[in-house]
């Protein structure tokens, strides 16, 4: 039998000098008593499983909406493959197992309905009231929206937590950390979460568009990665059955995840990190693909934004998207006894854009289409 303790010791004595002890959290905003066989990160963790947040993400587009099929990503999915990405290069960083899981499966919680299409709705209408952004969200999300406890609102998470879902970034999401420490950079455990996220959209997001046919084998003739998995699996041929596209796919996630490991290691060593404040005081990440990995991705995410994001099909849905989180907004705007009661409830405390936003923000994207049936289609009980 092994206590928080006997765990706080474990990673005192297998954890890399640069990774964030559970033992030397900066603690938590309310106070609370901490698990006898759980690690603080740990607790973070299954407090953040156990949202209506986390649950929702079944059902919110990754990049193909929910009714395309069942076989594509959603906002769960992806979230859970980056989780086991992070684990994976956390452990052999030697770094806060625990830690970059609980952050990998917040990152996403604040996303609303139709992915970034819905972001870019809600951040367009929200811009004369405090604005929007899934990160914020997130935030949000974890220390005020979620009501699962007497003593105080929130998940009431540890403060390393929340400072790497404010950290959270990639090539889409830019970080604002004004009351996180922003003049540190992210931990090591936050930038792990980062690249993570972008290591699976990418290869997932590949692995889908091939699997829906918008992305034609012979299309990809000339992209390097795509080259070099063609010949470590020895295909050949302009079909792709799907048990060879899972080999593929599965080299790529080896590949990448094999050279963000050594390069980041290489970067730990060059500056010669003794320390979390080491990390965070540097100017840039230390968790880095090589150059020559990070020219062969920039290739392939161009190709994707090129022949996936901006797929017509894709392009059409994304209107789609827009104009019924406008269409809501703008619905419950002028005339707020159309929102439910529960929800009205909100507007004194937060006002009413906000309670609009974060209603809205909280669909899954099947309810979002039924809710805009119910006020606009008259065929359509309310």
């Amino acid at each position: 039998m092994y206590t928080r303790q006997d765990l706080e010791a474990f990673e005192d004595q297998y954890l890399a000098p640069y990774a964030i002890r559970s033992k030397h959290s900066l603690g938590r905003q309310y106070p609370d008593d901490e698990a006898e066989y759980r690690t603080v990160f740990q607790r973070d963790r299954d407090r953040i499983l156990h949202t209506t947040a986390f649950r929702r993400l079944e059902y919110k587009t990754q990049v193909f909406i929910n009714y395309e099929g069942d076989y594509y990503r959603t906002r769960l999915t992806h979230t859970l493959e980056v989780a086991q990405i992070g684990r994976t290069i956390a452990r052999a960083l030697g770094v806060n197992e625990d830690l970059v899981e609980a952050i990998c499966l917040a990152h996403d919680l604040g996303h609303p309905p139709f992915g970034h299409s819905g972001e870019t709705a809600l951040a367009h209408l929200m811009q004369d009231y405090g604005g929007f952004d899934h990160n914020k969200q997130s935030l949000r999300i974890v220390t005020f929206l979620e009501r699962r406890y007497p003593d105080f609102p929130g998940l009431n998470l540890s403060w390393e937590t929340r400072e790497g879902i404010v950290k959270h970034e990639s090539e889409y999401d830019i970080s604002d950390a004004r009351d996180y420490n922003p003049d540190l950079h992210a931990s090591i455990e936050a930038q792990i979460a980062n690249a993570a996220d972008e290591l699976a959209y990418t290869t997932h997001d590949l692995d889908d568009g091939l699997r829906s046919g918008m992305i034609k084998p012979t299309m990809l003739e000339g992209i390097v990665l795509w080259e070099i998995l063609v010949e470590s699996v020895g295909w050949k041929g302009s079909e792709l059955d799907e048990l060879t596209r899972h080999r593929m796919i599965r080299h790529l996630i080896g590949l990448e995840v094999s050279d963000l490991v050594h390069a980041s290691d290489q970067a730990i060593k060059d500056h010669h990190l003794r320390s979390v404040e080491d990390v965070q005081r540097l100017s840039a990440n230390v968790v880095v693909f090589s150059e020559i990995m990070y020219a062969r991705n920039r290739q392939l995410k161009d190709f994707l934004f090129k022949n996936l994001y901006r797929h017509h099909r894709v392009v059409r849905m994304q209107n789609k998207s827009e104009r019924i989180i406008k269409d809501l907004f703008q619905a419950y705007q002028s005339e707020p006894q159309m929102l439910p009661q529960h929800i009205q409830a909100f507007i004194p405390e937060r006002g009413l854009e906000r309670t609009i936003c974060d209603y809205i923000a909280g669909m899954t994207d099947r309810f979002a289409v039924d809710e805009y049936n119910k006020l606009f289609e008259p065929s359509t009980k309310p």
